[in-house]
């Protein structure tokens, strides 16, 4: 069996920024455990499986197709970038006739239309609560050291902890932090927190102009550092905008990679994320 893959870099318009995700094409489901080989073999931050519903369609006519998101050590339920990276291939390399696509997954029905240059995902948000910073007192330290932190969010759904630096902190505080992946593990055992956000407030002064910055961290599922994390921004959308008063943001995830979304928050209780992409790779993984 022959199964055509693309690595695409998300949320950049250069290659080997952005996020990578390997995105598979697939005719038939493969069993779970053969994905997780496959992308714990490609071993990037996710891959997708792509796969057709209708025997009478394929990736260059279908509009709806099931997909799938695998690290390389687990699948999870909601992947912004490997999505991203999915409507690409359908849209860039198949040529899908088709304005808009729609993925079947395990966060429901997530549709990807193009406009203009950039591809916009419709994702539901996820908004965080409040939490009580002693209860996460020793992850804090592990995570920021002694920078000062003025709130700390939880989404209990994404199980993603929000820590938000004060406002007082230049973005190279941000950039500057090194995360140890293993003590991170080990610093929370609530089987509460799968993903780490640490976040701060944009410069009016910065160009372009963004809204916030991010990082995000996910030892818990074999990702020590993801480089742009678009389910993440389901939850930093949503805080973000009621602290800013505003719909409509531009945030930039300041790894080592860097990556640039557009989002708009919803009245119905959704939000839209925007990028670009840039197909680096194609081939065939090849089983027999």
């Amino acid at each position: 069996m022959d199964i055509p893959v693309f690595t695409v870099d998300a949320f950049t318009n250069l290659p080997f920024k952005g996020n990578p995700a390997a995105v598979c094409l697939l005719k038939n489901e493969l069993r779970e455990e053969l994905c997780q080989k496959i992308a714990a073999e490609i071993n990037l931050s996710e891959t997708a499986f792509i796969t057709t519903i209708k025997p009478s369609e394929d990736f260059t006519n279908g509009s709806k197709f099931r997909l799938r998101w695998f690290t390389p050590t687990t699948e999870v339920n909601l992947c912004g970038h490997a999505t991203l990276a999915s409507a690409a291939v359908l849209f860039h390399q198949k040529k899908n006739v088709n304005s808009a696509v729609v993925f079947e997954t395990k966060s429901g029905d997530l549709s990807v239309v193009q406009q203009g240059e950039d591809l916009v995902m419709d994702f539901p948000l996820n908004p965080p609560t409040k939490q009580d910073p002693d209860d996460f007192r020793h992850l804090i330290k592990v995570a920021v050291g002694d920078h000062p932190v003025d709130d700390v969010y939880l989404n209990s759904t994404t199980k993603k902890l929000l820590l938000r630096l004060a406002d007082t902190c230049d973005r190279s505080v941000l950039t500057g932090l090194k995360v140890n992946p293993a003590a991170l593990l080990s610093s929370d055992a609530s089987g509460r927190i799968k993903g780490l956000i640490v976040t701060m407030k944009g410069p009016s002064d910065s160009h372009p102009r963004y809204d916030f910055y991010s990082r995000y961290f996910a030892p818990w599922n074999g990702i020590p550092e993801d480089p742009v994390t678009g389910s993440a921004h389901t939850v930093l959308g949503s805080y973000w905008s009621k602290e800013l008063g505003k719909k409509k943001m531009l945030a930039f995830q300041c790894s080592s990679r860097g990556g640039e979304l557009g989002l708009e928050v919803k009245d119905n209780g959704r939000i839209n994320i925007a990028g670009k992409s840039v197909t680096v790779l194609q081939g065939t993984i090849t089983l027999k």
